[in-house]
């Protein structure tokens, strides 16, 4: 049977992606309150320091948006680390223009941002005649326009990086559409982890194989369950030849009913392993 996973409450070091004042630096925030960032310039970077627990307490990942869909590539790092996910984070992702103290709209000649965040603001930046210029990271943007002191630059980011680099936001929530959420996973070493009593959603890989009705008869006896099927993604093993994998996300109420499941599935299907039993972040 597979058990359930939890975290203690001490101060965490965890590895994010990206810098001081990023959207993973604020969703690390509010699942630990009280944490340490480790900033990595890759999800590769993030996922080897979370693995090591001489370097640090896990990490927190991106995995999917609500508009630009699936991160493919870091299912693809997890399914090869020796990580668990004990929990989720949901976070709204809103885009705020940010400037040194003082400086007004009409001394913006340009806009630095993640090529991302300038398209999620578009509408709004096509009101004025500035150049936009592409960076690596929002949070970097700020950070930028904070230590050259820049008069005629403004940077797109969170407002968490308004606060740790003394910038003024001088428009707040200018991306264009409201409902855009990022889900991240919080990940720790699988020998680190230790039972959620509350938990109510988990991870699992499987593969099936060519035969009909493979996957369907997976799938049934998930619903036959009464289990929610939240998610499945289908990936292409590498190596393979048109062979996949399937990421599936699971929720349900209790405990049992999930590894009743576990149960009736595994027969089913070829290397099944659970990523995480953890606590729904909705």
């Amino acid at each position: 049977m597979v058990g359930i996973f939890v975290f203690n409450s001490m101060k965490k070091k965890i590895a994010i992606q990206g810098f001081e004042g990023s959207f993973h630096q604020v969703a690390a925030q509010q699942f630990f309150k009280d944490v340490e960032v480790i900033c990595c310039s890759t999800f590769r970077e993030v996922v080897k320091i979370a693995a090591d627990k001489k370097e640090s307490d896990g990490g927190v990942m991106a995995i999917e948006n609500s508009i630009a869909g699936s991160i493919l590539p870091n299912y693809n790092l997890l399914q090869k680390s020796n990580l668990k996910i004990i929990g989720e984070i949901y976070l709204q992702i809103k885009q705020n223009l940010l400037v040194n103290p003082g400086i007004k709209l009409e001394d913006i000649r340009e806009v630095h941002s993640h090529p991302m965040a300038l398209l999620q603001c578009i509408e709004y930046l096509e009101k004025y005649n500035w150049k936009l210029i592409e960076t690596d990271d929002t949070a970097l943007s700020a950070k930028h326009i904070h230590q050259h002191k820049s008069k005629h630059i403004a940077a797109i980011a969170s407002r968490l990086a308004a606060e740790l680099y003394q910038l003024d936001i001088l428009a707040p929530n200018i991306h264009t559409l409201k409902n855009n959420y990022t889900r991240f996973l919080v990940l720790q070493h699988a020998d680190a982890v230790k039972e959620i009593y509350d938990a109510n959603k988990a991870s699992l890989i499987f593969n099936t194989d060519h035969s009909k009705g493979s996957l369907a008869k997976v799938l049934t006896k998930i619903a036959d369950g009464d289990i929610n099927l939240s998610k499945l993604q289908s990936m292409p093993i590498p190596g393979s030849d048109w062979k996949y994998s399937f990421h599936a996300d699971l929720e349900f109420t209790t405990i049992e009913q999930f590894n009743k499941v576990i149960k009736n599935i595994t027969p089913l299907t070829d290397d099944l392993k659970v990523y995480g039993i953890y606590k729904n972040g909705r």
